[in-house]
């Protein structure tokens, strides 16, 4: 099974090793590694291109920002699955790639896949400050603002195909949000939840960057959800609140850190 990683970035000069070095180790046989750069200035395509051929595709040059960077990955992407690791985050080990495989053909069919992601500290990628699994994610949450997590979500390319890639106009944060709704709820694609952690995600990207984001991402899931047919309203997103708290507390059982093996649990969804 091949698996197609697409990581997007615009001078991210602090952070794209570790990034590159984290899907390079992956022990699964068959990785296709994309980076989409954004015509970086400060020293990022010096790193990306130290690594030669290792990289499978690498496109440098202006963009519209990053779904446009990542719908370019998207077309280029000839994996089964196609995953999105950004530019600042990690994969939680060597295994998670090969994890996402086995659990992908013990699950045939299943046309998305959701795993967990752990919110870290910047500087120390050891310590985490939010833990989101999605153990109990059922579609119809998306109009309550709660979604599965994009880092850690792996869908089938011939999905994209036919149900399209990420809208530009009018979505500045929450493209991957609306991308989810339509997937999920307007084109009821099967889905599987994967019980094991996949990404580590550094504190400060877009969409958790202050209040003023904050809003702009609760316009845009209200948008994304009436575009595709899902009612909600402010008061639904509101409602979203206590579950947020409580990821700040939860924290990954041990399980979380061992991977899928065809003897765990079966934790599957399906297109409601």
């Amino acid at each position: 099974m091949r698996i197609s990683i697409i990581t997007v970035c615009y001078n991210s000069l602090s952070t794209i090793k570790d990034a590159i070095e984290s899907v390079l180790a992956q022990d699964h046989m068959d990785v296709e590694y994309i980076i989409i750069d954004g015509a970086s200035i400060d020293g990022t395509m010096d790193i990306v291109s130290s690594y030669g051929k290792r990289i499978n595709i690498v496109v440098s040059e202006p963009d519209k920002g990053i779904y446009d960077a990542l719908n370019k990955g998207l077309k280029l992407a000839t994996g089964d699955f196609i995953g999105i690791l950004h530019s600042d985050d990690v994969f939680a080990g060597p295994s998670v790639l090969s994890s996402v495989a086995r659990f992908a053909e013990a699950h045939l069919g299943r046309e998305i896949l959701f795993g967990a992601v752990a919110q870290v500290e910047r500087q120390n990628t050891e310590k985490i400050i939010r833990y989101y699994d999605v153990n109990h994610f059922k579609p119809w949450w998306l109009r309550f603002g709660i979604m599965p997590p994009h880092p850690a979500t792996f869908i089938r390319r011939e999905a994209y195909m036919r149900s399209g890639i990420y809208l530009t106009e009018g979505y500045k944060i929450a493209a991957d949000y609306e991308l989810l709704v339509r997937l999920l709820v307007r084109d009821r694609l099967s889905f599987a939840r994967m019980p094991f952690l996949v990404t580590l995600m550094r504190v400060g990207g877009i969409s958790t960057s202050g209040i003023k984001s904050s809003i702009t991402v609760n316009k845009e899931i209200l948008k994304g959800c009436r575009q595709n047919g899902l009612a909600t309203n402010e008061l639904f997103l509101i409602m979203k609140l206590p579950y947020r708290l409580f990821e700040l507390v939860q924290r990954p059982g041990a399980g979380a850190w061992e991977g899928f093996n065809p003897t765990n649990a079966d934790v599957t969804g399906s297109s409601m």
